[in-house]
């Protein structure tokens, strides 16, 4: 055997969903890590709460600042490429947030991190959907649904454990190992792929999008807690829209445009991208609501709120289940419609007074929630991107995620707006506008039933393959490691 060089190899497939589980489940958690924690890192700093939460403010703007370009970087520069440059940045900026003297290093940090953040998931799902072709795709739920869905329900109560039993710090800590592990295995595993992006760089749309994005965030987040009225807010959300607008017709008009708005006159492309948004607007803003609710009915803690949606979590990750099982058999449009009218009933069902003073109610109704909107928000997920070839995947993700992260935000400043800004303290003895809040995420997951009657009725097709980044039906994992490299 002399002479023979054997060395273990890493088949592609298998990488690409390793690193992707674990660079989404850092970026997920830290979607939601720290909130817990804002309270214990501004006494540590010596600085006000409304300081402090700049921490959150600064992570989620940057996140949306990054998502305009990050279909147009990997592109150019190979998804593998900026994919693990963003990891390896958002690994580094996990470490400096923990060692982070003073609130200002903090925030920069975190910072970097939220930057990081809006590269690492649309590329990411780029890698991911350019290993597997549609037909193969559905066995992805259970991979995807635990960083989009699952981490982000974690965030608060492990973020309080960390807080109470060790320190903020290790809130940021724990990404580190986790992070470095992930770029070495990208780094021998992962399959570079450059399509090479049409023309030259969309200089005027990425001044328009990037700033309207990052402003319209920002408003989101705090009109319906500062007042809308609040100068910095107003003029964030008068000149984010202008720009929104803006950014919307040059798009629409440029040869080689920065987002590609045109993907979304796809039918099954742009149901998917629609309902993505109605969606995450409903989620997000029942998980933001109804634990206020839950306060304001049971005079419950925080942390007893907090775990009160947990149980939607489990709902998630059986989920995955259902999805692999039923969608071939059901189709996109037979298993998506009733799953979001049952969702629009259960979230309906919450509102209803004497409801939310049960512990188990609740906790049932979460696990319903988790269970039959987790199934819906997969399915889309999936089946969203059958039409969608290789060559404008990257832009594709970009703007699924823009209308995504919008929806989410959308639906918590709705929440906020009917609740008058979310002071329990002042609804305690008159929960009615949390309820009417709730009523509202039922109307939008009830709207995006409507929506979900334009995806189509049968399940993809395995077509004839002749996708060189992927191996043939039946070949499973086993891939071949050459590179990909187009363009």
């Amino acid at each position: 055997m002399s002479g023979l060089l054997i060395r273990p190899r890493i088949r592609p497939r298998v990488a690409v969903v390793l690193v992707y589980t674990a660079a989404m489940c850092m970026n997920g958690l830290d979607s939601t890590i720290v909130n817990p924690a804002l309270f214990t890192i501004a006494g540590d700093f010596g600085r006000p709460l409304s300081a402090a939460n700049t921490v959150e403010t600064a992570f989620l703007v940057a996140l949306a600042v990054g998502l305009p370009v990050a279909g147009w970087l990997g592109d150019r520069f190979g998804t593998k490429r900026v994919f693990l440059g963003a990891l390896t940045a958002f690994t580094i900026a996990s470490a400096v947030c923990g060692l982070a003297p003073d609130l200002n290093t903090l925030v920069v940090a975190r910072a970097v991190q939220g930057l990081a953040g809006g590269l690492l998931t649309p590329v990411g799902m780029t890698l991911l959907f350019r290993a597997f072709p549609p037909h193969e795709r559905m066995k992805l739920a259970k991979v995807l649904i635990v960083p989009t869905a699952l981490m982000p329900a974690l965030g608060p109560p492990l973020g309080g454990l960390l807080t109470e039993h060790l320190s903020w710090h290790w809130l940021f800590f724990v990404n580190v190992p986790i992070g470095t592990a992930a770029v070495l295995l990208g780094v021998f595993g992962l399959r570079e792929h450059v399509e090479g992006p049409e023309g030259k760089f969309d200089t005027v749309g990425f001044w328009l999008a990037t700033p309207a994005l990052g402003l319209l965030t920002y408003a989101l987040g705090f009109g319906p807690s500062q007042g809308w009225t609040r100068p910095a807010v107003a003029v964030s959300a008068a000149l984010g829209s202008v720009l929104l607008v803006a950014a919307v017709l040059h798009q629409v008009r440029a040869k080689t445009p920065l987002l590609k708005l045109r993907l979304l006159a796809d039918r099954v492309y742009g149901s998917a991208s629609a309902l993505a948004g109605v969606t995450a607007a409903g989620l997000m803003g029942v998980l933001f609501v109804f634990p206020l609710l839950y306060q304001a009915s049971l005079g419950a803690s925080a942390l007893d709120a907090g775990l009160s949606v947990f149980p939607e979590a489990v709902g998630l990750m059986l989920a995955s289940q259902v999805v692999d099982r039923l969608l071939p058999k059901l189709g996109p449009r037979l298993l998506t419609v009733p799953a979001l009218l049952v969702a629009a009933a259960v979230f309906a069902t919450l509102a209803i007074p004497g409801v939310a003073e049960n512990a188990w109610s609740v906790r049932g109704l979460m696990f319903l929630i988790g269970l039959v909107l987790g199934t819906a928000v997969l399915t889309v997920q999936i089946s969203g991107f059958e039409s969608i070839g290789p060559a404008d995947m990257g832009q594709a993700m970009g703007l699924f995620q823009i209308v995504r992260t919008l929806g989410g935000a959308l639906g918590i400043a709705a929440c906020a707006a009917v609740i008058g800004g979310g002071h329990v303290t002042e609804a305690a003895a008159d929960p009615g506008p949390y309820r009417t809040a709730v009523w509202v995420t039922a109307a939008l997951v009830a709207a995006g039933a409507v929506i979900a009657l334009r995806l189509p009725r049968e399940a993809p097709k395995p077509p004839p393959f002749d996708d060189e980044d992927a191996p043939p039906p039946g070949e499973g994992l086993a891939a071949d490691e050459a590179p990909a490299v187009k363009g």
